[in-house]
């Protein structure tokens, strides 16, 4: 009877793995014709690749968290569509060269990452009691957490590197000149061997005083999708994606929602749940006004913005696909 057990489970993995198998070559074959139509310049990835509800849309086979983190990116990367990818976990603690250096061992030439500076030098206080940050700002930081490893173990694969600022905590601010001083002189200071784009959490900071900073240093803008921050299209009416070398659009969370609750309500992120059509329209009119001017555009995607972010890469795909083949430049 165990052996019979044994059997019976093992053909019935192996039904299931054919049947994600299946899907995927299914996946890959409908996007092909959209990859290849799209506009030069245009990079479309998602946040993060460790989730095991992409069985059947980006894996061929039921994988674990741990392992998708560790190995994933390399079936990630065969994905027609998905031509750049995050790495938040960056912002949490330094990179260590051999997670980097395996993560490039997966990668093909030319596959460049989005990759977030340390909280350690974006946030200005730190902890639960909201302690004053001393590295703040901290050029010699950023080298030696996240630079220097990025430059010795995947310098081909680093793309921009995001400079995300967290909102302030209550009762420790910066007022917006005060915070844009700090940041034009840090700026200034950034080594240049890498690109790097702002994305801002506090919607005050969103001037044009700020358009000018980043236009002076080559800097880019991160158009972000995120509960306090206005629309990516509002966003483009202060900084226009026209103006900055490279533009970053990141899709986190719809505008007067949170994280926790729409990661239970979206789990296991394998369909999309909560489409959000204004917010498509933005991304494709942010992304074309860019393309337009032979600007780069990276789009990143979270599966709390939809439900699933390789189905929203899908669709947003398909959206500026359009807008270019009717030839109107969108």
């Amino acid at each position: 009877m165990s052996d019979q057990l044994s059997l019976f489970g093992d053909a019935e993995g192996a039904e299931t793995s054919n049947e994600f198998r299946d899907s995927v070559a299914r996946a890959h074959e409908e996007a092909l014709p959209i990859a290849a139509a799209l506009p030069d310049g245009v990079f479309f990835g998602t946040s993060s690749w460790s989730f095991p509800g992409w069985a059947g849309i980006v894996y061929s086979r039921k994988r674990t968290t741990t392992d998708l983190a560790r190995e994933g990116l390399r079936e990630y990367a065969r994905h027609p569509l998905l031509t750049t990818v995050g790495i938040d976990r960056s912002y949490y603690a330094p990179l260590q060269f051999a997670d980097l250096a395996s993560y490039g061992d997966q990668l093909p030439p030319g596959f460049r990452c989005c990759i977030k500076a340390p909280a350690s030098v974006t946030a200005y206080t730190l902890g639960p009691r909201a302690e004053r940050n001393p590295e703040f700002l901290s050029i010699d930081r950023l080298v030696e957490d996240l630079l220097q490893p990025l430059a010795l173990a995947f310098r081909d694969h680093a793309g921009p590197i995001i400079l995300e600022f967290p909102p302030f905590a209550r009762g420790a601010r910066l007022e917006p000149d005060a915070f844009l001083d700090r940041l034009d002189f840090f700026l200034t200071h950034l080594p240049r061997e890498f690109e790097y784009a702002v994305e801002l959490r506090d919607r005050t900071l969103l001037t044009p005083r700020y358009r000018d900073i980043l236009a002076g240093h080559g800097i880019g803008h991160t158009y972000n999708y995120w509960t306090a921050m206005p629309m990516p299209g509002a966003q483009a009416e202060i900084v226009p994606p026209e103006e900055p070398p490279f533009s970053v659009v990141r899709l986190l969370l719809k505008p007067g929602t949170w994280y926790e609750d729409q990661r239970e309500a979206f789990r296991p992120f394998n369909r999309l749940q909560a489409p959000d059509e204004a917010m498509r329209n933005d991304v494709v009119a942010v992304a074309g006004r860019a393309l337009k001017r032979e600007k780069r555009v990276f789009i990143l995607v979270n599966n709390k913005a939809e439900g699933s972010s390789p189905l929203t890469v899908i669709a947003l795909a398909k959206r500026l696909r359009r807008g270019f083949d009717v030839g109107r430049g969108l």
